[in-house]
């Protein structure tokens, strides 16, 4: 006589034994007490701010500014509220950071060529100083470099390099660009060429992606653009004598310059440490990407007849941005963020108007909120433009 098995019914698991729903209890509690502890930290604040009649409002942007500052991109005076105050730090600071990057790019990629060049000179200087930079602090090289620019003379004996260029204890005196009367005209055709080249741009990528076919349309847009413009630099100053721009070369008179710009010793020595100093890792970037290239490259352009330049500039260096673009992403952030110390030599960037005007208003944390966010606005751009730039150098698998 067969005996039926017994049934096979399916035992759920208890759920202080079930492992995902344990996942997510530790997750929500978790939660819970981070969101705790930022609320105590929060109600700890604003209580204490509270009793010291401190509690945090932003209508003091709106209220005059009263401070002066040595060195504005754009017309201020201390009658100014705090918030375009705070204009002219993020443009300081902007500047700082722009051309900051631009030239330690620039000095880094000689570093690192020089460190892998089979010049045996050449590749000992290049490691004495990315030894001797990356070991010093900064704000010690920014120190030196505001002592060494207020050593030169007076600005009466002013060091003249061709008549263009002076250097003196004020910092350095260049020609600049002043506008002329045919600029405005100038401007539609500046307009126009952009407008030409994004028409350009646009319409030869879409006629890649309908034959399937890879191509680069930025140059040529590029090129079409800055022709128009150069056409409409010289038809506007012909036609009216008078060209758009005019180079105002500085002339040397009793006390001070007429014309041209003058660079302060604050902002040079700002400049010049944060780019030699990045410029160190930035180069053992370049360095490394390079190294990291397959050999096998180099034996192949070399059996094509490419001279080592060649090599290095068509086949190498493309190949290594795809390695380099993260990681200089991350130093361009350094720079800008290590350009918070100027406030230790004297120049009025974001930090240091910021601090003036804590100081001033008593609002701490609305200024340091300011601050944090103008910071990271600029940190997030230029994170997002370098992931489009190395999202755009990737391989693309077919």
């Amino acid at each position: 006589m067969s005996v039926a098995p017994p049934s096979q019914q399916q035992t759920r698991i208890p759920f202080y034994r079930d492992t995902r729903i344990i996942a997510v209890l530790l997750q929500i509690f978790f939660l819970i007490a981070v969101v705790g502890f930022i609320w105590f930290l929060y109600s700890n604040m604003m209580a204490g701010l509270r009793r010291s009649n401190l509690l945090p409002n932003y209508s003091f942007l709106s209220q005059p500014a009263s401070f002066p500052i040595s060195e504005s991109p754009i017309p201020y005076d201390p009658g100014r509220t705090y918030g375009y105050a705070f204009v002219v730090g993020v443009l300081n600071t902007l500047r700082v950071a722009v051309i900051g990057i631009v030239l330690s790019t620039i000095l880094g990629i000689i570093i690192g060529v020089s460190r892998l060049s089979s010049n045996w000179m050449l590749r000992s200087v290049a490691t004495a100083y990315v030894e001797l930079v990356r070991n010093i602090p900064l704000l010690l090289q920014l120190f030196f470099w505001l002592i060494m620019s207020q050593e030169f003379p007076r600005i009466q004996d002013a060091i003249s390099v061709a008549d263009l260029f002076y250097l003196h204890n004020r910092g350095v005196t260049l020609p600049w660009f002043g506008v002329g009367s045919s600029f405005a005209v100038w401007q539609i055709w500046i307009a126009v060429g952009l407008v030409a080249g994004l028409i350009l741009y646009i319409v030869r990528r879409i006629q890649f992606v309908r034959r399937d076919r890879p191509g680069v349309a930025l140059p040529w847009a590029l090129l079409l653009a800055v022709s128009i413009v150069l056409v409409g630099f010289f038809v506007s100053g012909i036609t009216s004598g008078n060209w758009p721009l005019i180079l105002d070369v500085p002339v040397l008179q009793r006390f001070n310059f007429l014309g041209g710009v003058t660079i302060t010793t604050n902002f040079t020595a700002l400049l010049m440490g944060l780019v030699i100093y990045t410029a160190v890792f930035i180069g053992e970037i370049v360095r490394s990407g390079i190294q990291a290239v397959n050999k096998g490259q180099r034996e192949a352009a070399r059996a094509l007849g490419l001279t080592p330049g060649q090599t290095l500039r068509l086949v190498i260096f493309p190949q290594a941005l795809r390695i380099m673009i993260p990681p200089m992403t991350s130093q361009y952030l350094n720079l800008t963020k290590n350009s918070s110390l100027a406030v230790a030599i004297g120049f009025p960037d974001l930090f240091a108007v910021a601090g003036t005007t804590l100081n001033q208003t008593g609002q701490t944390v609305p200024v340091m909120l300011i601050v944090m966010l103008a910071y990271l606005s600029v940190s997030l751009v230029t994170s997002l433009l370098m992931n489009w730039y190395n999202k755009r150098i990737q391989l693309v698998e077919r």
